[in-house]
Parts: structure tokens; C-alpha cells; sequence
């Protein structure tokens, strides 16, 4: 099997892994608190990354990556997470995925910053468009809509989207899977004596579904995923394997309507297509 389609399995199954992320985050929030899912999903992936890194022997990075592995950590370790976290208490996960057809837009403008380049300006035309449709969406979503639940999207969209754009560009040097541990490492002497602070005082009360939910975060959206992920962009080249993101609301719509039972409205479903659609749209002009 070649090189190229290698990176697009890979990718494809970061996408898959991570369409699972939103359903099972809500889960968890039912139980546990915003802050602590948060810590404890990044210090339990960030010890596995450890004792990844150590059991292969890597080298560390360079001191002028640590800059870069910082961003990382706090677009994909603690922003994402937590602003997710704290959204899904005020809308449900069907709504909230709707808000991921602008991850793509947001990964390319952060790659266009970071890396300087020049998109036509047809580009910009479909990301504006894909901007109204989506905060159309938010703004007539009825009784569903909550407009902190919004807010909160909007700010995790933006923190991962900075996260992915900089460790994906960092995996040219650094190696895929390699750039995700090295950030949960980087963040563990944080999020470890937060996830001790944070911890409930008893977990008596605490579901199974919270505890899965939990484990999925951490093994999977935490850190399984961003190794097929990174790979994936590695293989196949950033701009290519990350058009595979368009897949992910409807992976997760499908997900929040089987698993959680959550109604997905025909509106839902048509500014996913539409915020598709116009992401597509800009990524064919990204250069």
C-alpha cells in the first residue's frame, strides 16, 4: 500500500475516533465536572504518552519547539476539551456537532497564518458563507439554541483548530504521533494535581455511562485518535487527509441519534450540509 493512501486510512480513522468525542463527552458531564473530565481525561492520556515515549526511546524536542508543543496542549489538551465540556451542558451533542463543519475552515485559516499563504479570494467568499449558515443555524435553533452553549462551541472550534493547524505543522519535524504526547507531557504537571484538586469527593454516584464516557475521552479522543490523526496528516500531507474533518458532524449526528437518542432535526442536518459544503468550497481555494 502506498504512502499517500496509508495517510488517508490513518486520517480516516482519527475522524472516526474523534465523531465519537462530543456523544461521549456528554455522557460524562452528566456525572462529573466540566474541570475535572477535563484534567483527568489529559492526565490520563498524558501518563500512556509517557510511558509511550520512554518505552521507545524518543528523543525530546528541541527547545524551540516547545512554543509550539505549548499551543498544541492548550488548543487540543485543555481548550477543546473544556470549552466542550462546559457546552454540553446547556445544548445537546446533536447541536453542538453541527458547530464542527467549521473546524476545517478554522484549520485552514490558522495553516494560512502560520504558514503564510495567499488563498484566492474565493476562499473567503465560502468561508463567510459558511460562517452565516452556522450562526444561522445557532440562531434559530428554538428551544434547543443556548446562546453560552453557542459561545462555548464557537471558542472550542477556535482553540482546536489552532491546536490541529500547529501540530500539524509540528509533525513535519517532530513525527505525528510524537507531537500529541510530547504536548500531553508538557501538560500533565498541570492537569494531574487539577485532576487531584478537582476530584469529586465520592464517586459513589457516578454511572457506568460516565465512567465509559470517561475512558473514551481519555484512550481515544485524548490520544488514540490524534495518533492516527497526526499520522494520517503526515503520510498524506496536512492540506489533503484534513478535508477528511468534513466527514466528522455527520459521523457524530449519527452517533448522538443512536447512541444518546437525540432528535437530529432536518435544519440540524441542512446547515451541517451547508457548513460542508462551503468548507469544501474553501479548501479547493486554500491555495
Amino acid at each position: 500500500m502506498e504512502k499517500t493512501t496509508r495517510g488517508w486510512l490513518s486520517g480516516l480513522m482519527g475522524v472516526v475516533i474523534f465523531a465519537g468525542s462530543l456523544p461521549a463527552t456528554r455522557v460524562a458531564v452528566a456525572d462529573f465536572d466540566p474541570l475535572f473530565l477535563t484534567c483527568a481525561r489529559a492526565s490520563i492520556a498524558g501518563l500512556l504518552g509517557l510511558a509511550l515515549l520512554l518505552s521507545l526511546r524518543q528523543p525530546r524536542p528541541e527547545p524551540a519547539d516547545a512554543r509550539a508543543l505549548a499551543t498544541v496542549a492548550a488548543g487540543v489538551v485543555l481548550g477543546f476539551p473544556l470549552l466542550t465540556a462546559l457546552a454540553l451542558r446547556h445544548v445537546t451533542s446533536a447541536h453542538s456537532v453541527v458547530f464542527v463543519g467549521l473546524l476545517p475552515l478554522c484549520t485552514a485559516f490558522f495553516a494560512v497564518m502560520r504558514a503564510g499563504e495567499r488563498p484566492r479570494p474565493a476562499f473567503w467568499l465560502f468561508s463567510v458563507l459558511g460562517a452565516v449558515f452556522v450562526a444561522g443555524y445557532a440562531a434559530t435553533g428554538g428551544m434547543e439554541a443556548s446562546l453560552a452553549g453557542d459561545l462555548l462551541m464557537l471558542g472550542a472550534i477556535v482553540a482546536c483548530g489552532l491546536g490541529y493547524a500547529e501540530g500539524a505543522r509540528l509533525s513535519r519535524t517532530l513525527g505525528g504521533w510524537q507531537v500529541i504526547c510530547w504536548a500531553l507531557v508538557l501538560a500533565l504537571p498541570v492537569m494531574l494535581p487539577l485532576a487531584l484538586v478537582t476530584a469529586p469527593a465520592s464517586f459513589a454516584r457516578v454511572g457506568h455511562p460516565a465512567w465509559l464516557g470517561l475512558a473514551y475521552v481519555s484512550l481515544f479522543s485524548m490520544l488514540i485518535g490524534f495518533v492516527f490523526w497526526y499520522r494520517g496528516l503526515a503520510l498524506g500531507g496536512i492540506a489533503a487527509v484534513s478535508q477528511l474533518q468534513l466527514f466528522q458532524p455527520f459521523m457524530g449526528l449519527g452517533l448522538a441519534a443512536l447512541v444518546l437518542h437525540e432528535r437530529v432535526s432536518w435544519s440540524m442536518l441542512a446547515a451541517t450540509l451547508a457548513a460542508v459544503v462551503c468548507v469544501a468550497g474553501a479548501k479547493r481555494y486554500a491555495r
